[in-house]
């Protein structure tokens, strides 16, 4: 036991799409010690590209955590207190380097990027029979074939990047990996793992037998040099940290960003569910340990595996533009100069003017899954002021979250009765307010947000035996009921379904 007055302690790394940070939790609680954040520097190369450092992604990790082990210190602990680490991550966006010298062979692909969409239609033209169907993979990996996935943005670098086609034609050793896969192998004696959750996401793992699959690898034509991780569990220890503060301390925990949150929010059992609110919006329903294949543009997951114990699976709907949409408003068209803006700007309307803003600047995701749709503003009149648009861009993440839960109580044949929350944009009222009007759903918020980072923890603490994952993380609460008719509900809705009719399709170039 820590003799610290802060007793047993259990860091998160959270490396997220716009930042990083370093969160140190007390063991078995909700409790935040102190932490340090620090964003990440984005790379748009072209229209629709979108990439980050992957050296930078490193550093910037390191120091968060060297900076918050340092607040630790000032506040009266030590560095010795922590006894474990765990990390979460953006998913599917890759990294490919050289194990040599350490260096990438290119920047880092992000998750939302859509420069794959020609290799998605190159990749469709190998299903037999010439079906296109998207569906062709999905009994063996869960997904569709999509710019969203790892495997996808792989076969562009092998098609497309010089310095990986020519370390192939030398049959010189290519490292493979998720942004956790890049942070595990930097920070630890080059320990090459996945955890997996995030190997669910890369369209190469297959889910019954939580392997790499040859088929797939094949599909994918992936050559032998190219070197995948080894597969783990979410909560076992992969290597000691190798420098800094933390020098020696397990890296004992990983999971994808919406999977941690799910277990964060304790959504561990047979019909749970959570929706984080982020740059996109990602709804996990838990299903147990059973692998559920569905028929309603959802994804199939792994949920989490702690240690031995058998996998538990999910069904997700993931929203590529959410919190996005915000920034856009800002920083493209310039309709607000601050996010402080916002409740101002949507409290000097009394509605949305009937106007709808459908954000698929990248296609839409769930449960479309069409890589030609186009974001559109439809319901526009003289009357139309920048708080109605605001406030459309904000009702969008609502409604694209009821699309996905009408799919999963498709799929589950049980309806929801409420939903958990997290994420940053659950800070805003209106926004959750406006999410349990639209579903007709109680919506719960737990008093502590940072629920991804916690399930980090939660898994890293168990694999040391400091955490009982048994037990529920009790976390107090804000509760939203619904204040509309269902009649102003089904009204709203279906707007919303004419906005995205007039959507889809829309790049057929």
């Amino acid at each position: 036991m820590s003799s610290s007055k802060f007793g047993n302690l259990i860091g998160a790394i959270d490396e997220g799409t716009s930042s990083a940070r370093f969160i140190i939790f007390k063991a078995e609680t909700t409790e935040i010690v102190t932490s340090h954040q620090k964003s990440v520097t984005n790379i748009f190369p072209r229209e629709g590209w979108y990439e980050q450092d992957p050296l930078e992604i490193i550093s910037v990790v390191k120091e968060c955590i060297e900076k918050a082990v340092e607040k630790l210190i000032a506040l009266g602990g030590s560095a010795s207190d922590i006894k474990a680490v765990g990390i979460t991550n953006q998913r599917e966006s890759t990294v490919v380097w050289d194990p040599e010298t350490g260096e990438p062979f290119y920047n880092c692909i992000i998750w939302s990027d859509i420069r794959t969409t020609s290799t998605v239609d190159q990749l469709l033209e190998k299903v037999p029979n010439k079906t296109r169907n998207k569906n062709y993979l999905k009994p063996l990996c869960g997904l569709p074939l999509s710019t969203y996935f790892s495997a996808v943005k792989l076969k562009w670098l092998l098609d497309n990047a010089q310095s990986v086609q020519a370390a192939v034609r030398n049959e010189k050793q290519v490292m493979f990996g998720t942004i956790d896969t890049w942070l595990i192998w930097n920070l630890t004696d080059r320990m090459h793992v996945t955890d997996v959750t995030n190997a669910s996401r890369t369209m190469l793992m297959n889910l019954e037998t939580l392997e790499w699959d040859p088929i797939l690898k094949k599909f994918f034509d992936i050559p032998d040099c190219i070197e995948l991780p080894t597969i783990k569990s979410s909560s076992e220890i992969y290597g000691n940290i190798v420098d800094g503060s933390l020098k020696g301390i397990p890296i004992a925990g990983c999971l994808g960003d919406q999977q941690a949150a799910l277990v964060g929010q304790g959504c561990m059992q047979i019909g749970e569910a959570k929706c984080t609110y982020g740059t996109g919006c990602f709804l996990l329903y838990c299903t147990g340990n059973h692998n559920v294949d569905s028929e309603h543009g959802l994804l199939t997951t792994v949920a989490y595996q702690l240690g031995d114990r058998h996998p538990v699976y999910a069904l997700e709907g993931s929203v590529a533009v959410a919190g996005a949409a915000l920034t856009w408003l800002k920083d493209n068209i310039e309709l607000m100069h601050d996010f402080d803006e916002i409740d101002g700007l949507v409290k000097s309307v009394k509605d949305n003017g009937d106007v709808y803003f459908v954000p698929a600047f990248s296609g839409l995701f769930a449960p479309h899954w069409d890589a030609e749709a186009r974001g559109i503003i439809c319901g526009i009149t003289e009357e139309t002021q920048r708080g109605h648009i605001v406030r459309a861009a904000l009702e969008s993440v609502c409604f694209q979250v009821k699309d996905i839960l009408d799919a999963m109580n498709l799929e589950c044949g049980t309806p929801l009765s409420k939903l958990k929350v997290d994420g940053g944009m659950t800070n805003n009222n209106f926004l959750m307010q406006t999410q349990t009007d639209i579903i007709g759903l109680e919506v719960i918020k737990p008093a502590m947000i940072e629920t991804t980072s916690l399930g980090a923890a939660m898994v890293a603490g168990a694999a040391v035996g400091l955490w009982n994952m048994d037990l529920k993380v009790e976390s107090n609460s804000r509760n939203f009921k619904p204040k509309i008719s269902d009649y102003e509900r089904e009204n709203c809705f279906t707007k919303w379904k004419m906005a995205i009719e007039r959507s889809l399709g829309w790049d057929q170039s």
